[in-house]
């Protein structure tokens, strides 16, 4: 077979500190060429990229470069879809997949597409409204066009083919469920490095629970705060010990957030209030300089005090954020809905006790032992569940060894193979 792929989302190989479309492309890539080197391939970037070698040096690859990158924003209709269908057309391809969720429509040979999830059809309101409008064309026709004229889907999880049946309509048979992988040493936090070295970086002063992923509203980020507010104000509470610290990069409708981590705060320390925004749009300034510098560095999300109950400490590395994941007491993922639950996976994986959410994607993920599954809407049960973690070494260690070796079951190998199995199913 001839198989063309779509790997114009791979901007950073080797690093993968990207998540997304990007991380599935390139580590299905490179697992599908370690596996099969009976088939052709051929590898569609943009003209932007240019770290091919890892892909070139396999002799049944080829690489193709779309020219026409930076004419996109005078023609994106012309560029995404007219232009991209003629390329294809020239290489006689038997299938070509785009991991993106859509498909150039114009191109009418057997394709295959990837859905990872459908957030934006579930859960408008998530959205800004100048991102939903920017979206109509691609929600409204390019999305529903490409499940229609795919000859297969894969969703990466079974809620994900739950949700492309109910809001499209098509054919069960039509839609094969792989799953993603997760690349992480069998050897778990043996192999990761600087630790202690992560926690001074970021004024971590202990132990902590960790969250890790997107500021946004499906994230349900405010509830885990108010939960763990609500813990530490209980007298005599053994989370009194621990932080909140909450990674990730920045996204939309954000400021909720950081509003519920500065109340939290002040709740927990008893501080008499915050400065009120009349007093921060007039310039009025009670504060010392030492604080105003703190409040500076907390503007840039450099935030060292280590005394601070709640932490957000913005965008990690790869490296940092798996340190950061192997020291944590537990992971708390509340999340309202998810495609697949990379986090979460990745968590386990480490040996991190999870908690999460029973919604979604993430109680496949978790399957029966591997984590502790909460309502994310009570953030009474997200609570109980934090302050069990936290006070039963037992049911850590129980949850650790469960996730550990649920995780082995998701690997990028296997998700090779398997979208292997699905090219072939239409060849």
């Amino acid at each position: 077979m001839k198989i063309g792929i779509d790997c114009r989302t791979i901007l950073n190989p080797g690093v993968s500190e990207g998540a997304g479309v990007g991380h599935y492309t390139y580590y299905l890539v490179k697992n599908l060429l370690e596996i099969d080197q009976e088939n052709k391939y051929v590898l569609f970037f943009d003209s932007r990229f240019k770290k091919v070698e890892e892909f070139k040096k396999h002799r049944n690859v080829t690489i193709k470069f779309f020219p026409f990158y930076q004419y996109k924003k005078y023609l994106p209709l012309a560029y995404s879809q007219m232009l991209i269908s003629a390329i294809l057309s020239q290489e006689n391809l038997d299938v070509f997949h785009s991991p993106a969720n859509t498909l150039p429509l114009p191109y009418n040979k057997k394709s295959i597409v990837t859905v990872h999830d459908l957030a934006i059809y579930q859960y408008p309101d998530f959205f800004p409204t100048q991102f939903l409008n920017r979206q109509v064309f691609s929600t409204k026709v390019l999305v529903p066009k490409s499940l229609t004229k795919a000859a297969k889907i894969i969703a990466v999880s079974k809620n994900t083919k739950t949700d492309i049946i109910e809001e499209f309509g098509i054919p069960e048979d039509k839609i094969e469920v792989v799953y993603e992988g997760v690349n992480i040493s069998d050897k778990g936090c043996v192999t990761v490095a600087g630790v202690k070295t992560v926690e001074t970086k970021y004024g971590i002063r202990g132990k902590y629970i960790l969250y890790l992923g997107t500021i946004e509203p499906r994230k349900n980020i405010v509830s885990l705060i108010r939960a763990f507010r609500n813990l530490q104000l209980v007298y005599d509470s053994p989370v009194r010990q621990y932080q909140l610290v909450l990674a990730g990069a920045r996204g939309w409708k954000d400021k909720a957030v950081y509003d519920a981590i500065a109340d939290a705060n002040a709740s927990i320390l008893g501080q008499k209030r915050r400065r009120s925004g009349k007093e921060r749009r007039t310039g009025h300034e009670s504060r010392s300089v030492g604080k105003q510098q703190r409040q500076g560095e907390r503007r840039q999300n450099i935030d060292r005090r280590a005394d601070q109950p709640i932490k957000y400490i913005g965008y990690v590395s790869h490296q940092d954020k798996l340190s950061l994941i192997c020291q944590a007491t537990c992971f708390v993922f509340p999340s309202l809905y998810e495609g697949f639950g990379l986090p979460v996976l990745e968590a386990m994986s480490l040996g991190t006790p999870v908690i999460t959410s029973n919604l979604s994607s993430l109680p496949e993920i978790v399957g029966e032992n591997g984590g502790i599954l909460i309502n994310p809407n009570k953030e009474s049960e997200i609570a109980d569940a934090i302050s069990q973690v936290l006070t039963d070494e037992g049911l850590r260690e129980s949850l650790s060894v469960a996730g550990s070796q649920r995780a082995k079951e998701f690997s990028w190998e296997k998700c090779a193979r398997e979208t292997l199995e699905v090219y072939q199913l239409i060849k």
